[in-house]
């Protein structure tokens, strides 16, 4: 059957190739160099902007043909350019356009090419290596098989402005880890870019910048050395303290601000310097507005977010800087008309985007309370006064935080119920929050606790109906919730200790016999079978376990 059903898939793929493509490849094989050469041209100007002709030129053997010619040695030097330049616009298609190439050993056909006197033809080599390692597909090691490949590379950059914007921005993008760095750094990378942040050309200047981004990330070797360069009589610093300045494009801005974040992070610039309290962080704030582009949102949130991380001070500036937390409240809105995008390819964009802004939201929550309890306003929420909490909730708004709590993405999910858990504390705002919200919030915790999640998220989600339980009024939410109940009972039995204890916490705060009503509870849970659990549990070889049955049961001895 194998056999019988190769033919008719082989007739449908050849189907799609026209006579005309044939006719395209056919000339490549002409005895006529000029005619070769013309045909080449013919191709060039087919496949720009058209995947379909790119894909029937690959199926019928094109590549194999026009790297002969770009490698051989009596070919004209126009004819191996152009050829060079029809294998990059072949590259500019599809993923499996890339993985075609790639078989077909380009790369190494290319850097070959590099070794020529001619500058026209190198730059086209450049420019389809340039787009071949920047698609995803291509393994950025390819770049450093052959050592001699970086410092020729280092070489050509002075070449002209093309070989310094392409170069750079193979560096950048081949640039992953400790290793690539390293291998950079030696071969001169930073004295040989740094000169380049001060080209006529911003498509340059720009690329030089990503490289300097990719070079520093958690690198101090070289964000020490970036410190101390001078470029025209300047520090590195105060060049890319003068791209981040709202003048300048967004991409620059962001870029420049990225630099500096892991030029601090990297422990070479202060975390008080003026560089970075003054310009770098309020510029990151700035990118998090909802007058920015979704992909740069996304950015700025997440580089603000591991600038602050480490740092208190930063993280106090950060909560005070712009409305920040306002703009946050933004990231969870989007988007916010489904029925207004009638552009199926732009809807799937913005929903792949609406899910990468709350996780940066989150992220940057997450620093925000990374180091300093009185900061957890971790969300903003933590010890806060109850007028944050009602402004989280209104900037939020409820039914975006319940939506949030049946997310499938795990991050999410915990980060949502670590907001709720800390807007859920002190009595008079547990009370308040579950006078308004308490049957929502019901909803949603049994339905965590009923589904298929991790330990860490029902402990969490148990953990909110502890700090239920503290409230003066909100406990009765629990105790007049016969299903909640068996649902504590159950879990006060199961086999991972840490849901043990968290349902024992919210035991603990009903039964507490000094509160008001505590021994109508404490009749209930006995009727229900909480007591002889204790009993076991006071027996459990784990001793925060033990202790806490211990202490529960003599909640029924006083």
């Amino acid at each position: 059957m194998a056999c019988l059903l190769e033919t008719p898939i082989r007739m449908s793929v050849l189907s799609e190739v026209t006579a005309s493509s044939r006719h395209y490849v056919d000339r490549l094989f002409d005895p006529d160099p000029q005619k070769v050469l013309q045909g080449v041209i013919d191709m060039k100007n087919a496949v720009i902007g058209n995947n379909k002709q790119k894909a029937n030129l690959i199926v019928l053997g094109a590549v194999p043909r026009l790297l002969y010619l770009l490698q051989q040695e009596p070919s004209s030097t126009e004819l191996k350019t152009e050829c060079a330049v029809v294998l990059g616009s072949l590259a500019m298609g599809t993923e499996n356009n890339v993985k075609s190439l790639l078989d077909c050993h380009i790369i190494p056909a290319l850097l070959q090419g590099l070794l020529s006197p001619d500058l026209k033809f190198i730059e086209a080599c450049l420019r389809c290596l340039r787009t071949i390692f920047t698609s995803p597909v291509t393994p950025e090691e390819l770049l450093y098989t052959d050592a001699t490949v970086i410092p020729h590379l280092m070489a050509l950059l002075s070449r002209s402005r093309y070989t310094q914007e392409y170069i750079c921005q193979i560096f950048s993008h081949c640039c992953k880890g400790p290793d690539h760095q390293t291998i950079l750094f030696n071969h001169g990378a930073v004295q040989n870019i740094a000169h380049l942040l001060t080209s006529p050309s911003y498509k340059v200047r720009m690329q030089a910048l990503k490289c300097f981004s990719v070079l520093a990330f958690e690198n101090p070797q070289v964000s020490m050395t970036l410190v101390n360069v001078l470029v025209d009589g300047e520090l590195l610093p105060q060049i890319f303290v003068k791209m981040l300045q709202r003048d300048k494009p967004i991409e620059m801005q962001l870029t420049s601000a990225k630099c500096l974040t892991y030029m601090c992070r990297a422990g070479a610039i202060r975390t008080d310097d003026s560089c970075i309290v003054l310009k770098t962080l309020p510029c990151l704030v700035r990118m998090c507005s909802k007058e920015r582009l979704l992909e740069e949102r996304v950015e700025g949130a997440e580089t603000l977010a591991y600038l602050i991380e480490p740092d208190v001070e930063l993280q106090r500036i950060a909560s005070i800087t712009d409305h920040l937390i306002a703009m946050l409240a933004d990231y969870f809105k989007y988007p916010s008309s489904v029925s207004a995008i009638t552009d199926i390819k732009r809807l799937d964009h913005d929903l792949k985007h609406a899910h990468e802004l709350r996780q940066a939201a989150f992220k940057l929550y997450a620093s925000l309370g990374a180091n300093d309890e009185d900061i957890r306003k971790k969300n903003m929420a933590f010890q806060a006064e109850q007028k944050i909490k009602a402004d989280i909730l209104r900037s939020l708004s409820t039914e975006q935080l319940f939506r949030l709590l049946s997310d499938s993405d795990l991050n999410v999910l915990m980060k949502t119920l670590g907001l709720l858990r800390n807007l859920l504390s002190t009595r008079p705002h547990i009370d308040k929050i579950m006078s308004t919200h308490g049957k929502q919030i019901m909803q949603a915790v049994t339905l965590i606790l009923e589904g298929e999640h991790s330990i860490e998220v029902k402990e969490q989600t148990l953990c909110i109906l502890a700090n239920i339980a503290d409230g003066t009024t909100a406990k009765e939410l629990i105790m007049t919730n016969d299903d909640i109940l068996q649902k504590i009972k159950y879990y006060m039995g199961h086999s991972h200790v840490k849901l043990q204890l968290a349902a024992m916490f919210c035991i603990s705060n009903l039964i507490w016999n000094e509160e008001e009503g505590s021994q109508e509870r404490q009749d209930k849970l006995r009727d229900m079978g909480i007591v002889d659990i204790l009993h076991k549990l006071s027996q459990s070889p784990d001793s925060n376990l033990c202790d806490k049955a211990k202490t529960a049961l003599q909640q029924y001895l006083a």
